[in-house]
């Protein structure tokens, strides 16, 4: 048989499966559906790295299992391509936005095709497409039609050398991400969406949801619901949790920008002395009312604050029943999302304003703000050839006269189009829902095939709909706040319009950790140490890096790239290659009972690990498996293909070389995933070999299901090892059922 050659075999499969339409889904299977989502990148112009093929490659691995298992599983991939990066490299480069991300998108699908991820091509989105971002519009002035979107002033990150405003995101250590100037808050109008008005219900819905816990505590943090009462200190309101303890309050704290005393007194309404009004950093102006009241004695901040400004601490009071001064209310630390951007690469947000104001009365007179006409969707980004915002600190489109003046669609007069672009925030809010139909020019995607991939909650199951929303939707763990939340809250306003099927858009989620830089560092451009995966493929192999990035390490931990560990996966798949030839021409073998055990076992072990997301102990299975089938004579073909079979979702490129190379005319991928016979896991026994501070004392015969406990008495009994135990303290003990017993000591 020929050596096992990547360069050959990964090519000729990525095109079959290209030509076949293998992994190409619609509604009408007979299986019961699976929607398998991982998060859409953004295509920046370096392309994948290392820490992309992570994820992918896990939601690949869960796809192909899902389709071996018997369903019609849908892994879509598309693009969240509006954003600053873009706008920043075309304001360096002077060449267009829109070519820059079309080039990114081209380099990073032949990237995708290259590591043979199984995605559904047919339903690509891009979030810069007219024909998607059409609909994003479409849902914005849904959100102002309900009063969900409005227009605010606040207060707004400023970079006064660009004469912009910035993002959260663009802000660097509170300096421009940009130029480095110290950034200024600056008072301007802003759209907003209003999130708050969902907050119970994000906040309720977290109990529909399979998520980790952490993820679920991060959600409600930043939601920040609490339950208190508004007291009124003459003329300073103040919320409260503890309104019990207002008997042991002895100053008022407003926020401020640095610690100082007003001058001003105002009154205790329980103990109707005079305390002092103070400001200080630490009372935040945006939770509560931006004012507390300090009880030194039960709140450790106070205590500290009171003890540096020599204030009066009241140790023994009464507690306050709550309706004593109290006006019960709920307060959330979570504020309505900023929706605008003054920049130009993003959705425009189509709404045009009357040079007529609106009359406050509501009668006619002006019209104000006007949603663009359906009919006229989209607004479309025109060209323009700066980028840079305008010295007022608008978008660029504000000085595009030809594309901003037009006329009101409401009275026919003198209008101008909003020039503020949405954040890119927007179109991920929903991306999942377009790949339920991609195409449809129609509605954002019809309610029929979305309650086939979504599921339904107001209908009763059918065997065809299982499941609520996306089953199993994973990403990175920096989006676990922020994107969950946003498009939650977009899902749920959906569902009370009845526009989407569910109320929850995932059924499931999970995170990976990052890919570290050799050194442990966080990989970064500026740092010179990000790692393609185009020359790791070429020298090594697709099958060997993503065998590699899951044999790693722990897949929702941060993990260190180390390059010369590829060899140990590479090695194993050249193992797993020349196993073929142990299988015997013309002669009968049959697989003995401890065959039958180890083969069934390592069935469920890496059936269970890859469900827990644990695949570095699945692929170690795998290597234990692929050991022992070495050291027979003869391998029965059965026990070959099962491992063959276990090892494609890991391995699709050399699995698929293989099966065709033993008869077999159906693609590997399309047959049914290996079933362990639980009758077969206990059977059989095994000499565990015991050793002693690394050192062969001894071995005994037991079941090779015998457990850990169990196993350290039989040991503790043997007398050829007492003698290496007594006076010592053990340490620590590793035990691998059927094999072996390491015990440390002091």
């Amino acid at each position: 048989m020929n050596e096992y050659d990547p360069k050959e075999i990964e090519p000729k499969w990525q095109k079959e499966w290209e030509k076949k339409r293998s992994y190409d889904v619609a509604e009408d299977s007979p299986k019961p559906k699976y929607y398998s989502l991982m998060e859409f990148p953004y295509p920046s112009g370096d392309g994948l790295h290392t820490g992309h093929v992570r994820g992918y490659t896990a939601m690949d691995i869960i796809s192909r299992k899902r389709r071996m298992e018997g369903y019609n599983v849908m892994f879509p991939i598309g693009y969240d391509a509006f954003g600053l990066p873009t706008e920043n490299y075309a304001i360096k480069t002077k060449r267009p936005p829109a070519d820059i991300t079309r080039e990114n998108c081209e380099n990073f699908e032949k990237q995708f095709k290259s590591l043979g991820m199984s995605f559904d091509w047919s339903r690509e989105v891009n979030t810069t497409d007219p024909k998607y971002y059409k609909w994003t519009q479409w849902l914005f002035l849904k959100f102002l039609e309900h009063g969900l979107a409005y227009k605010a002033k606040i207060p707004i990150n400023w970079c006064p050398k660009d004469k912009i405003g910035l993002a959260n995101e663009e802000v660097v250590d509170g300096k421009c991400e940009r130029c480095g100037t110290l950034v200024e808050l600056k008072e301007k109008e802003q759209w907003m969406l209003a999130i708050t008005k969902y907050a119970d219900k994000l906040l309720s819905g977290l109990d529909e949801v399979d998520y980790p816990e952490r993820v679920k505590v991060q959600q409600e943090n930043w939601i920040g619901r609490s339950e208190g009462a508004l007291i009124r200190f003459d003329d300073v309101e103040i919320f409260t949790t503890r309104p019990d303890t207002i008997r042991g309050a002895t100053f008022v704290v407003v926020s401020g920008k640095a610690d100082k005393f007003t001058g001003k007194y105002v009154t205790n309404p329980a103990t109707k002395e005079k305390i002092p009004v103070w400001e200080a950093e630490y009372v935040y102006s945006d939770y509560g009312t931006g004012a507390i009241m300090g009880v030194p004695a039960d709140d450790e901040r106070d205590m500290l604050f009171a003890e540096k400004y020599s204030l009066p601490i009241v140790r023994d009071y009464t507690k306050a029943g709550f309706e004593d001064f109290g006006k019960k209310v709920i307060k959330y630390k979570l504020r309505d999302w900023v929706f605008s951007r003054q920049r130009y690469w993003g959705e425009p947000i189509p709404v045009i304003h009357c040079d007529k104001p609106a009359r406050p009365d509501g009668r006619s007179g002006g019209c104000g703000i006007v949603p663009v006409p359906e009919k006229d969707l989209p607004v479309l980004l025109p060209e323009v050839k700066n980028y840079q915002p305008t010295d007022t600190g608008e978008s660029p489109l504000a000085s595009i006269e030809e594309w901003v003046n037009v006329a009101c669609p409401k009275c026919g007069g003198k209008a101008r189009r909003e020039t503020d672009t949405m954040p890119n925030w927007a179109g991920s809010s929903w991306y999942f829902l377009r790949y339920c139909d991609p195409h449809n020019d129609k509605e954002f995607a019809s309610m029929e095939k979305l309650k086939y991939w979504m599921g339904d909650a107001g209908l009763p199951r059918t065997e065809r709909s299982s499941g609520t929303g996306v089953d199993w939707y994973n990403g990175g763990m920096e989006h676990t706040v922020l994107h969950l939340l946003y498009s939650r809250f977009w899902n749920k306003f959906l569902f009370d319009l009845g526009l989407v099927p569910v109320s929850e858009p995932y059924k499931k989620r999970t995170s990976h950790g990052l890919i570290l830089a050799e050194g442990g560092e966080k990989m970064s451009k500026s740092k010179g140490n990000v790692v393609n995966p185009d020359a790791i493929i070429k020298s090594f192999g697709a099958d060997t890096l993503r065998l590699y990035e899951m044999f790693m390490g722990p897949f929702e931990q941060a993990i260190e790239w180390n390059e010369s560990s590829l060899i140990g996966p590479r090695r194993f798949l050249e193992k797993v290659w020349k196993l073929k030839a142990k299988i015997p021409k013309g002669q009968t073998l049959s697989i003995g009972s401890q065959g039958l055990t180890l083969m069934h076992s390592t069935i469920k072990k890496v059936s269970e690990d890859i469900e827990a997301m644990r695949f570095n102990t699945a692929v170690s299975t795998l290597m234990i498996y692929a050991n022992a089938l070495e050291k027979h004579g003869g391998i029965v073909q059965e026990e070959y293909e099962t491992l063959l079979r276990l090892l494609a979702p890991f391995a699709p490129h050399m699995t698929e070389e293989l099966w065709q190379s033993l008869g077999h005319a159906d693609s590997i991928h399309t047959q049914p995933w290996p079933k362990y016979d639980q009758s077969k896991l206990k059977s059989g026994e095994a000499t565990i070999v015991v050793q002693v501070n690394g050192r062969v004392r001894g071995k005994f015969v037991a079941s090779i299901d015998m457990g850990e406990a169990e196993a350290f008495e039989k040991v503790k009994s043997l007398p050829e090892i007492q003698k290496w135990l007594v006076g010592k303290e053990v340490l620590k003990r590793v035990y691998v059922p059927g094999k072996v017993i390491n015990i440390v000591t002091s």
